[in-house]
Order: structure tokens, then C-alpha cells, then sequence
């Protein structure tokens, strides 16, 4: 697989980067990092961020409400407001692909 590099990259770290790329996966020595069996401390989406589109929108006073009195104070209501809109999203194209 092709890969890009960066023009900051010295020539010397460009060779070292094609050779190990040109290695099949087998010889690679990784010794040096042993493979992590234990996940117990993992944390969920520490580096995944899905990409948020800001904008306006309108919405019933009791529903905003509803969220605000059950979301982990303040902030959290408009997590929840999107996940319930995720939900609903998810269960009208499972019944799309169903029809």
C-alpha cells in the first residue's frame, strides 16, 4: 500500500520507512512491544470523534426540558438529545432495508 510522506521527513527516515514497508508483516521484530492481552483499562472513543455539524434548531420548550432534567447536568442534554436522534435515524433505516 501506497503511503504519503510528509516533506518534513528526512531522507534517511523516508529510506527507513520504505524498507519497513517493502517487509512482509512476519519479519518485523516485535519484540519490543509485546501484545496487549489485558483491556480492562481501556477507555471507549479516546481518540474516535465523529465529526459535528453546529447549527440552529428549534425545538418544543418541554422537550428541551425533558433532556435538561434528564441528562448529566447541563451539558449533557444535548448528548442525549443527538443519541435519541441517532436511535431513531438507525431504527427507521433498519426499517427501510426490512421493506
Amino acid at each position: 500500500m501506497k503511503r504519503h510522506v510528509s516533506k518534513g521527513i528526512t531522507p534517511e527516515i523516508a529510506a527507513n520507512l520504505a524498507e519497513i514497508e517493502a517487509m512482509d508483516d512476519a519479519s518485523i521484530d516485535l519484540s519490543d512491544m509485546p501484545e496487549v492481552t489485558d483491556w480492562s483499562n481501556a477507555v471507549r472513543g479516546k481518540f474516535y470523534r465523529p465529526v459535528k455539524q453546529q447549527l440552529t434548531l428549534r425545538l418544543d420548550a418541554d422537550v428541551v426540558h425533558w433532556f435538561k432534567t434528564h441528562a448529566d447536568g447541563e451539558r449533557g442534554y444535548q448528548t442525549k438529545i443527538n443519541a435519541a436522534l441517532r436511535r431513531f435515524v438507525e431504527d427507521e433505516m433498519a426499517r427501510e432495508r426490512a421493506a
